[in-house]
């Protein structure tokens, strides 16, 4: 039976509907500043370059900010809040205490960004730039970043306890987590390759060296424990390599460290470990492309978790504080 003109603009209507409330990503768009801050890309991607050109290290620091932020409560800035008398932030959760970093960076940017243009650009969305322009200036892929969002006048320790996954997860844990917030397995192989750069604490791989001896390389074993004494509380904060051969480039090696029993994390090797993540690492190992492609889908998809928009939350003036 046919539909009438009117019946068929009620269902494509109902549909667009239905798909407006579903996806988050509708309200988010790559020109949100095009008018209101037409120089934010450039202000953002020269601080970027010049804090990693003096630490490379910095690149996979600001890169792991975002993930932090998204998995709590959604992409929403909380966790650059500081503690105050009478507000308890992110900060010292346990996923986040003595181990993110980056914040005065993201000091540096905010203040690039509000001489600018004052009152215009959240922190939430200086963070999803500035992960965006880190793993480019590390030689990574580029993308257009949905920008909207706005600033969570909240933030919740215990969240950030519960939903941000640590180094001790399973792979089911692992799948667990990122399903909690609306992440497939495949955006959590992909998004793991984050790891391909940046820096671990002894404290998260030391039981992985000394007693995971089935399913990790002995001669990593044995160099990674030069620097990483087996007693806990000596040399926790040391730090090695999660890629061996390229820690400061954007590339693969992740996944063939992976192939060849070579993560350092007891959750990087979970990827690789007979389970059902394999055949994707398999690919990843020796298709950089497809890598590519599907982390930067995983990481658009990531920066839509439940952000503030319209006139919930606000524009921090200071990332660090509440207005």
């Amino acid at each position: 039976m046919a539909l009438s003109s009117s019946s068929f603009k009620a269902i494509v209507t109902l549909a667009f509907l239905v798909l407006f409330m579903g996806s988050s990503s509708a309200q988010l768009s790559a020109t949100f500043y095009s008018k209101s801050c037409p120089n934010l890309f450039t202000t953002v991607n020269s601080v970027v370059k010049s804090a990693i050109s003096k630490e490379a290290r910095m690149g996979a620091s600001l890169l792991r900010l975002f993930f932090h932020d998204c998995f709590v409560n959604g992409c929403d800035g909380s966790i650059l809040l500081d503690d105050t008398s009478t507000f308890t932030g992110e900060k010292r959760a346990a996923p986040n205490f003595n181990s993110v970093r980056g914040f005065d960076v993201v000091d540096n940017i905010k203040s690039a960004v509000e001489q600018a243009c004052p009152n215009v650009v959240s922190c939430a969305d200086i963070l999803a730039i500035t992960a965006r322009d880190s793993v480019v200036t590390l030689g990574g892929p580029s993308w257009n970043v949905p920008l909207g969002r706005r600033d969570a006048r909240t933030a919740s320790q215990a969240a950030a306890n519960s939903s941000i996954p640590p180094p001790t997860s399973n792979l089911n844990a692992l799948i667990s987590s990122f399903s909690a917030v609306g992440l497939s397995t495949k955006d959590m192989v992909a998004l793991s390759g984050s790891h391909t750069i940046g820096q671990a604490r002894c404290t998260n791989f030391r039981a992985r060296i000394y007693n995971e001896t089935n399913n990790l390389d002995s001669s990593l074993a044995q160099t990674r424990r030069r620097n990483c004494p087996s007693t806990a509380g000596s040399g926790d904060n040391n730090l090695a390599p999660l890629d061996l051969q390229t820690p400061t480039a954007f590339d693969n090696n992740y996944y063939k460290n992976l192939a060849n029993q070579r993560g350092l994390l007891h959750s990087d090797q979970q990827l690789f470990n007979g389970g059902s993540t394999d055949s994707l690492v398999r690919t990843y190992s020796t298709g950089q492309s497809t890598f590519t492609s599907d982390f930067v889908a995983a990481m658009i998809k990531m920066g839509n978790i439940s952000p503030l928009t319209g006139s919930s939350g606000e524009i921090r003036k200071n990332c660090r504080r509440r207005n």
